[in-house]
């Protein structure tokens, strides 16, 4: 029952070549840079994990979190809503080379194709995309006079996220907007691995407090200070 991990090279040690990985985040808000930076330091050292598939809202900003994981050659392929947002410029380095494959998902459907998987849905249908070239080559239904577009669940090896509060059995809290996609991609992960601000023993989160149970979570390990994304990113940093 204890899910707790001592460092973060153990946490995503398991994280394999091919994998399929969500990324929790909304842009910076709720991003596990720890752990996300700790993976690529693997990856500079080993070779390992590569032609990795990344589920994310963005194809990241700057050169640290996701867009350091692209630089670094490890993603074959985004999953995403937004990939050209701010300072995107090692997604559009990639993308421009033929180096990397994207697959653009509007957000609301990004969002409830996670929410399905977790929630053991294989398909359902929404109008968002019809007529697009977003729905080509996708069923589609008319239901009482309105076209619909089927989209299917979307599923992943790993998710890592980033929780504010968490307990040895895999609690967690998160912080103010940082929630997103998080609570989503820990229910629709074969394995979650959580970063926590604080990690508490098993009943020191009050149960009414709880957002994403424990049956969600496999690993949780504590960042005490975890950096923020547009932080680094104003500074320029470089991972």
């Amino acid at each position: 029952m204890d899910k707790s991990i001592s460092t973060l090279t153990e946490a995503v040690a398991d994280i394999h070549d091919g994998a399929v990985l969500m990324i929790g985040g909304f842009g910076g808000s709720g991003s596990p840079i720890e752990l996300i930076h700790t993976l690529i330091d693997r990856f500079r050292a080993t070779g390992s994990p590569k032609d990795v598939t990344v589920i994310n809202n963005n194809a990241g900003n700057g050169y640290v979190g996701i867009a350091a994981m692209i630089k670094a050659g490890m993603v074959k392929k985004m999953i995403c809503s937004f990939p050209r947002s701010s300072n995107a410029e090692a997604f559009n380095e990639k993308f421009l080379a033929d180096e990397i494959e994207l697959e653009l998902v509007p957000q609301g459907t990004l969002a409830e194709r996670i929410r399905a998987a977790g929630a053991g849905i294989p398909a359902f249908y929404t109008p968002t995309s019809y007529g697009t070239e977003l729905a080509i080559g996708k069923p589609t239904e008319e239901f009482d006079g309105k076209h619909y577009v089927q989209e299917r669940w979307l599923k992943a090896d790993f998710a890592i996220v980033k929780g504010q509060l968490g307990d040895k059995h895999g609690n967690l809290t998160y912080r103010l907007a940082g929630r997103n996609f998080n609570p989503l991609m820990c229910m629709a992960a074969d394995v979650t691995i959580a970063q926590v601000s604080e990690l508490v023993e098993a009943g020191g989160i009050d149960p009414e407090q709880v957002i994403t149970p424990g049956i969600f979570v496999d690993h949780v390990v504590e960042v005490k200070e975890p950096a923020q994304e547009e932080v680094l990113v104003r500074t320029e940093e470089v991972h």
